[in-house]
């Protein structure tokens, strides 16, 4: 017992001395801000198999997974083959627990279980209950470390930290703080890192979201946070883990997408990171990319994928490691009987309501491609039908799983329940007017968002969708310089007109913006929500047949561009 006591005391002084020596004013800030749950001010460490003392050589296996979005069940799933569209079958809790299980076991007491963002939204099951239904369904696999995605806030502060808050994983970001009236250093509201003992070996793991949260999303969404880039804090806490903590392993934790994951590895700043673990752009890598100072995985959505990372370490050192990305395949993996009964029970009590079909359609409905995609020509067609704008709006988002055609009956029945994983926030509509001159300004900074040289600058989202106008530019210009013509309504653009816009109400917002274009005019409430929108047009439009069509160009990229990463081997498939 005195043994341990001078131990933990020796801990805490070398740790004090590091603070001391290193000038790190920022790791004492976020030490500080940690919640007073952690008893010595830093995250606990766990022994798990065998002594702390010289252990230093082992195997650790990591299983990921990333941005569930929340999808219970079974869907269909997109695949890029020889330039083509195919589908399969994938995913499903159920499923995807037996698959972790069966891996788990081949080597238990040395296998983590991480998730990477993005759980408790997405789906009408988990906005009806703010996430809550989800939360039995992840205890039940047994989560050892979970990372706040963007999406985790879309239920504000109160209630994301309540959905974290009951899982039984230790939670992980260090770049989200504790936004108070008149302070702008508020406490860090989750762990900054998480340390532990397995296989023989000490791991550190450091978590960070996407400063571009607030930005992204309905401002109000994040009221009460603070976000930082990685790159303000990240050398501190890799030294912390490397000289004070004395991890062989460390590794980040990321929900940023694959481009800011890219450049922060090649950030001088991770140098000492081994693995950047990666999520938000639902990008499938199958080979570790390689940065500059440390290597990139990302392993797919919905829980369609699973992410396999061994790692070897030998007299402290990473020596070798090995990744692969696998399919959550109902095909070679039966349901978990008692997650299985966990689904059934969340989806319940909206099953009546959520099978209803409200459409059909004769093609299929994705969502992969970054300029253009057929599920959100249907529904901005739906929007321009509805309130006759000039243009109809709609954000570049990824999430959503696709709906394959039907091989018998030459249909994809659209139910209720798609319709809320296209749009799992149901807005309300609003209109505006801007200037020929706000539209091209905007489509340069829109592209900017998605595209942008500096990997820091970059959403996690694909290029604004829209009807009623079309787009080319080349995404290699630069700032400024990218949009090469607009036509509205098949007429050129003229920048001293003004043209009637229409999109979805991001709440936060002011009441001159729309669809991040500021100092709109005559902004306009429809009173009519999104969802009604496009249940209207599907009664009476279906069958539709949403497919590409050159709504959006590039000079240098086919309209089917599938990621935003440029310059390295990566390709989605």
């Amino acid at each position: 017992m005195v043994e341990e006591q001078d131990n933990k005391a020796g801990r805490e002084s070398d740790r004090r001395q590091f603070l001391k020596r290193s000038a790190l004013a920022g790791v004492a800030t976020a030490v500080a801000g940690i919640p007073a749950a952690v008893a010595t001010g830093l995250p606990s460490i766990e022994v798990r198999g065998g002594e702390r003392q010289g252990a230093d050589s082992g195997r650790i296996t990591l299983l990921i997974t990333s941005d569930i979005h929340a999808q219970l069940h079974t869907h269909d799933e997109f695949f890029w083959e020889q330039e083509k569209p195919v589908f399969r079958r994938r995913g499903g809790l159920a499923v995807l627990k037996t698959m972790v299980e069966h891996y788990r076991s081949q080597d238990a007491e040395n296998t983590l279980l991480i998730d990477g963002g993005d759980f408790f939204h997405g789906s009408a099951v988990a906005t009806f209950t703010e996430g809550e239904a989800l939360i039995p369904i992840l205890n039940a696999f047994g989560y050892d470390l979970i990372l706040p995605g963007n999406w985790e806030v879309v239920y504000k502060k109160r209630k994301m930290l309540y959905d974290m808050g009951h899982s039984n994983a230790a939670k992980v970001c260090a770049n989200m703080y504790h936004r108070t009236s008149g302070e702008e250093n508020g406490e860090l509201i989750f762990p900054p890192y998480w340390v532990r003992y397995i296989g023989g070996v000490k791991l550190g793991i450091i978590g960070y979201t996407d400063h571009l949260t607030p930005r992204r999303q309905s401002p109000a969404y994040s009221e009460g946070i603070r976000f930082e880039h990685a790159d303000r804090n990240v050398a501190r806490y890799i030294r912390l883990l490397r000289e004070v903590e004395g991890c062989a392993v460390v590794l980040l934790l990321t929900h940023m997408g694959l481009a800011q994951q890219v450049g922060l590895a090649n950030n001088p700043a991770v140098a000492g990171a081994d693995f950047i673990l990666g999520a938000d752009t639902h990008e499938r890598v199958r080979e570790p990319i390689l940065g500059k100072f440390s290597k990139v995985v990302e392993c797919g959505a919905f829980g369609s994928f699973l992410g396999r990372l061994e790692l070897r370490v030998e007299q402290g050192r990473l020596v070798d490691s090995r990744y692969e990305l696998l399919d959550v395949d109902p095909g070679k993996f039966k349901p978990d009987p008692n997650v299985k009964a966990l689904v059934e029970a969340a989806a319940e009590p909206f099953r009546k309501d959520l099978g209803k079909v409200i459409g059909t359609s004769t093609t299929p409905l994705m969502r992969y491609f970054v300029m253009e995609s057929p599920m959100d020509n249907l529904i901005t067609d739906a929007i321009h039908w509805k309130l006759k704008p000039d243009i109809a709006l709609s954000n570049g988002f990824r999430f959503c799983q696709p709906l394959a055609v039907d091989s018998k009956t030459g249909r994809a029945e659209i139910t209720r329940e798609f319709l809320w994983n296209m749009l799992p926030v149901d807005s309300e509509a609003k209109t505006g007017y801007v200037t020929g001159r706000q539209l091209w300004d905007w489509l340069e900074q829109e592209l900017q968002n998605a595209f942008a040289p500096d990997p820091a600058r970059r959403f996690g989202g694909w290029f604004v969708r829209f009807a009623g106008m079309e787009v080319n530019f080349t995404i290699g210009n630069t700032f400024g310089k990218r949009v090469n013509r607009v036509a509205v309504k098949g007429e050129p653009l003229d920048f001293s007109r003004s043209y009637l816009i229409a999109a979805c109400e991001r709440e936060g917002d002011p009441d001159d913006t729309l669809c991040r274009i500021e100092k709109v005019s005559s902004p306009k409430r429809t009173g009519l929500q999104m969802h009604g929108i496009i249940e209207e047009y599907l009664a009476g439009h279906s069958p539709v047949s949403p497919r590409l069509e050159g709504r959006s160009t590039a000079t240098d990229q086919p309209p089917t561009l599938l990621t935003q990463l440029q310059g390295t081997s990566y390709a989605f498939r």
